[in-house]
Parts: C-alpha cells; structure tokens; sequence
C-alpha cells in the first residue's frame, strides 16, 4: 500500500517525466513573469491555469521575447542571430580567413618604399594600388562583422549556473553589452589606416627631415595590425566552443598552424627590409650633414632627380663609395647583407622572398 506522500511524489515525477508521440513537453519557470509554462506550441501547460492560459494566448502575438532557450530559438523572427547557430559558425569563419589575409597584407605596406640606382628614394606605385584594393576589400568584412556582433543575442550570465545558457535577444540590450565591451576594438580595427597613411599623409612628408613623424605613423600601422592580430583569439575560441575545432581536419589544422608560423616571418622579413631601407637613408643622410658638401635632404627624392645642383653634388660627394658595405664610414649591421646584395633597390617578389626567407632562418 502507498501512502499519501508517496502517490503525490510519484504524481508529480510523472508529469516532469511525460512525453508522448506527438508532443515535446519541457518545463520551464520565467523569472520575469513568476509563472511556470510549457514550450509546446498551441497547448496549455498543466501547471497553468485556463485564465492565465487565454490572457497568454490573447497576447502571444503582441509580446516581445526577450530571453529564449537556444533549442526554443526557431519560434523567434531571424532578426536576432543564434551565437550557436550554423549562420554564426559560417560567418566567424569567413570573417577568420579575412582576419588571416589581413595579417599577410599589412606587412606587404612595408614594401612600398624602395632605392633606385640614383641613390634616390621613391614608393612603388602599381604595388600601392594592388595593396590599397586588397586591404580596402578586407575592410569590409570588418565594418560587417559589427554588423554582426550587433544583431547575435548572447547568453545571460545569470543563466549559466543551471548549466544551459538562456539566450538574451532584445536588440537594446544586445547594443549595450557590445558598445560596452568589444565595440571600440573593432571600431578601431576596421579603419583604413593604411591606406590613408600612404595615399594622403606620408605624400606630404617626402623629402622632409620629419623623420619622428615618419616614426609615429608606423607606429599607428603598428598598432592597429597588433590589434587585428589580438581580435583572432577570441574569434577562434568562439569557433571551437561552437564547433569544437577551427578545422574540420588534422592536415587542415596543421596547414593552419604552419600559416601562422610563416606569418611571423613574414612580419620579421617586412620589418628587417624596412629598417634596412632606413640604415640606406641614414648613411645618405650623414653623407649630407657633411659640413664641405653643399646638400639638401630634398636631394634623396627621386623627384628631384633631373635638378643640377643634385647632379653636381651626387659628382662630388662621393657617395656611392662611402655607403657602401664594406665601407668603415657607417656600421650597417645585420642590415649589411641586405645593402650589399641589392635587396633595397630589387623587384618586389625577389626582395619579399629573400626576406621571408630571412625571417624563416631568424626563427
């Protein structure tokens, strides 16, 4: 014989418990609303009353969700993106193959400057274009992925400690979370900094003796590829915490890790050709502060190539000699190689390869 309490224990297990053929019963208790309800679509629950059953029905049109469980997610208008969902998961992985091929771009700006034989600085125009397109492409995918962030709900903090998160979806709440966290990152990151620098500001410095400007403007391409390099991490643990892994396969995820390694010395190399164009202009420079030459810092821009003064002084002043190498008049360093070889004054793919070359065997 069973007793009272036990009936109502075995009453009560089996209404949690009830599942049929036709119906997918779920309880859940709203902390907004301080009522108890089913997720079964067109049904009351039996822990609701019949008023409160109608009031629900002749309102369910006009209400507004604002948190929803992430497999009651399909009842909800696709304004608002699952963060679990497979739009998400393809999106994050587009934006990260534009993430990567931002990172190989950016150090490619490092290559627009270059010497000519006339000891004479210029920046290569057809590369400029080609480089100012590519990156002004990848941009976008930037300005979209605020898009993005915008309108993915989230899961609420105060619903992880039952072990499955509640997804907020109410659009103002998703904008304030963002404009507090994560907004200004990529704000930042999306601007075309690049392409402003070598299209409007650096133009105006040529032939100037500005040379802490030049430094301040690397500085900000500098910083804004570190950012861009940072964005990558959490986009990559939002990827394997959706997917479980970045790649599908092992050679892929290898692939992806030797991408990674040859980006470093893709960076290294742009870096060392750079800084080795400068020793270039540094020795043509101390060549100039000469106090028996009569020279102009404006002599090293290959604009003021056809001027005779710079003629008559590239004759007398016996450059060519003075910075060369293996020269004792200025210490090149680890930057001698370079200079001694050509690669300042060479194509564009001998010189990249040759310094990606050098930053492989630097690592």
């Amino acid at each position: 014989m069973f007793n009272v309490f036990e009936i109502q224990f075995m009453f009560f297990d089996m209404i949690l418990q009830w599942d049929s053929s036709d119906t997918d019963f779920r309880f859940r208790y709203d902390p907004e609303n301080n009522t108890c309800s089913s997720t079964e679509k067109g049904r009351p629950s039996r822990f609701m009353t019949k008023k409160n059953y109608n009031q629900k029905t002749a309102i369910g049109h006009k209400k507004e969700l604002s948190r929803v469980f992430s497999e009651d997610y399909e009842v909800v208008e696709k304004t608002i993106f699952d963060p679990r969902g497979p739009d998400i998961s393809r999106w994050n992985k587009l934006f990260l193959v534009a993430c990567l091929i931002s990172l190989f771009v950016d150090p490619l700006f490092l290559y627009l400057p270059q010497a000519k034989k006339g000891l004479c600085m210029t920046v290569s125009l057809p590369l400029e274009i080609d480089l100012t397109i590519i990156r002004s492409v990848v941009d976008v995918f930037y300005v979209l992925q605020i898009f993005f962030r915008f309108r993915t709900a989230y899961v609420a903090p105060s619903s992880r400690v039952f072990g499955r998160g509640e997804l907020v979806i109410d659009p103002s709440k998703i904008a304030s979370r963002y404009l507090h966290k994560d907004f200004w990152l990529d704000i930042i990151a999306a601007q075309p900094l690049p392409q402003v620098l070598v299209w409007s500001v650096i133009p105006k410095l040529n032939g100037s003796p500005m040379v802490p400007t030049k430094n301040i403007l690397r500085l900000i391409i500098i910083f804004q590829y570190l950012l861009r390099l940072y964005l990558i991490y959490p986009l990559s643990s939002q990827i394997i915490k959706t997917t479980g892994v970045v790649t599908a396969t092992a050679w892929a995820g290898a692939a992806y890790n030797l991408m990674l390694y040859m980006l470093a010395s893709h960076v290294l190399g742009a870096t060392w050709y750079l800084l080795s164009l400068e020793r270039q202009e540094e020795c043509w420079r101390k060549v100039c502060s000469l106090p028996t030459l009569d020279c102009r810092y404006e002599y090293f821009d290959c604009r003021s190539v056809g001027d005779p003064a710079r003629a008559s002084w590239f004759n007398a002043s016996n450059i060519s000699s003075l910075c060369d190498p293996i020269s004792n008049f200025y210490q090149f360093g680890i930057y001698a190689n370079a200079l001694r070889i050509g690669i300042t004054s060479a194509g564009f793919f001998e010189k990249y390869f040759y310094c990606l070359w050098w930053g492989l065997k630097t690592l």
